[in-house]
């Protein structure tokens, strides 16, 4: 490619599209500069909260501004009010995270700067894996997402289960990247494309239908679904969840499998109407370990994790209900962009409320919540109505999403799979509200060595009234965001 064919690639239209990432990769450079230079913590997160901030303002004026830039890069990216909308998300989750993450590493504090230079390289990552239109895009998205994430999992370097998280985290997720890989390679053997919208060219889903395609599907498909954390490729995820720093944890639970149904929702083109059931019987059974995994959990974290398992297999029938061919044009792609933006409120304000325990000096255990309701009665009140939401609960926006997600599968005559959804969602009540007895109802042993209290930081405090205020008004107040998907 010769200077002036790429100077033609970067119009004015390429570079719209392209500014809420550029925008964070700006933010990027001054706060790695930040921290060559003594210019304080202030100055270094101020740098953050801007980056973020540019980022969803650039998001907001595509999503709100009218015209979108549409494909760009010979086809290869996509800017629309969809990829707009789903930046926002990727945006609130690295944002909420990071406020977590404030005076979290007391003990890491030399290290912060290197903490928020990954963390603010994941959303682009994020955004190039929503936008891709052809499976190298998407690749590139998904190594700037994950290389930063094994680090920040292994982030706390003189602790076992952190190191042995990132360690885990790597391994697993390079057999994921060479699998999709290598699925790419055989579907450009098969097709001679990797372009998506190529792929939805009639002779190019014939070709599709090909073994060695079929097997090339199912490699990618293996990919992102490890990426999601469906079965059965969610074994990872407890331990990794676990030992990773919780705000880091958080961001991986709501950000990462933001990004990745975004691309499934995009990419349905790969896979046949026919696979529909398929897809829908491997997400109820995503939903059935996840919850029965969790009722067994009695440390919040693993059983958290566990639940983020269950909420990527109700996820998945949504998945399913687009592939058989959603009757309302779209319905699925805004039922996911629902459910996951009232998803990153309600689990990164609980794994944050966690982090805020955490930095109490206590662990993160069913018994050391007993009494909570009496220590910090706050807390217990944010964490409560978090518990609420992720169940499913009326007026939270939980309960909206999996609504969105269940009325897309029954429109798309996946009935008998969304009425087993929704009893297994019953189920998960059961450990959900197991948290809450025990803040509520339960005393503390006498001998249980629980800390004092100490005050929350700022930012935590801001990122709990944010994350409470965005569950209640999802839940009662829904049309502002059915309006904006």
């Amino acid at each position: 490619m010769n200077a002036q064919n790429l100077l033609q690639m970067f119009d004015a239209n390429a570079l719209r599209a392209l500014a809420p990432l550029i925008a964070l990769a700006l933010g990027l450079v001054l706060v790695l500069l930040a921290g060559v230079f003594p210019l304080g913590r202030a100055v270094r997160s101020a740098l953050v909260v801007a980056a973020l901030v540019a980022s969803a303002v650039l998001h907001g004026n595509l999503l709100l501004g009218g015209e979108t830039p549409g494909k760009v890069f010979a086809g290869t990216f996509e800017s629309s009010s969809t990829t707009a909308m789903w930046g926002l998300v990727f945006v609130a989750s690295t944002l909420f995270a990071w406020l977590y993450s404030v005076r979290y590493y007391e003990e890491d504090a030399p290290f912060k700067n290197e903490h928020d230079v990954l963390m603010l390289a994941t959303p682009i990552g994020m955004m190039l894996m929503a936008g891709a239109r052809d499976l190298i895009v998407f690749f590139i998205g998904l190594e700037l997402l994950s290389i930063p994430l094994y680090a920040l999992a292994a982030f706390r370097r003189d602790r076992t289960r952190s190191v042995e998280a990132g360690l885990k985290y790597f391994l697993l997720g390079a057999f994921a990247a060479g699998f999709f890989l290598y699925g790419t390679a055989l579907v450009y053997a098969t097709t001679g494309s990797l372009s998506l919208d190529m792929l939805a060219d009639p002779a190019a889903r014939a070709a599709l239908g090909q073994p060695m395609a079929l097997v090339g599907v199912a490699l990618i498909a293996a990919s992102v679904f490890f990426k999601v954390s469906v079965f059965p490729f969610h074994l990872w995820v407890p331990d990794v969840y676990e030992g990773a720093p919780t705000p880091v944890t958080a961001l991986m639970a709501t950000g990462t499998k933001a990004a990745g149904f975004a691309f499934l929702m995009s990419a349905l083109v790969l896979l046949p109407s026919s696979t529909a059931s398929t897809v829908a019987l491997v997400a109820v059974i995503t939903m059935a370990a996840g919850n029965f995994g969790a009722l067994a959990q009695t440390d919040v974290k693993r059983m958290l994790a566990y639940s983020g398992i269950a909420h990527a297999g109700t996820l998945l029938l949504g998945v399913a209900g687009a592939i058989h061919g959603d009757p309302s044009n779209g319905g699925a792609v805004q039922a996911s962009l629902v459910y996951m933006a009232a998803y990153v409120a309600t689990a990164a304000g609980a794994f944050g409320l966690l982090a805020l325990l955490e930095r109490d000096g206590g662990p993160t255990t069913l018994e050391s919540l007993k009494g909570l309701a009496q220590r910090r009665p706050w807390v217990a009140a944010a964490l409560t109505l978090f518990m609420l939401s992720l169940g499913g609960i009326p007026a939270t926006g939980g309960f909206l999403g999996k609504y969105l997600v269940f009325s897309v599968a029954v429109r798309s005559e996946l009935t008998g799979f969304a009425i087993v959804g929704v009893l297994l969602s019953v189920v998960a009540l059961g450990y959900y509200l197991r948290v809450i007895i025990a803040m509520y109802m339960q005393s503390p042993e006498h001998d249980a060595n629980i800390p004092e209290p100490r005050p929350a930081s700022a930012a935590a405090t801001l990122a709990s009234i944010v994350c409470a205020a965005l569950v209640l008004a999802t839940g009662v107040l829904p049309g502002w965001l059915l309006e904006l998907t």
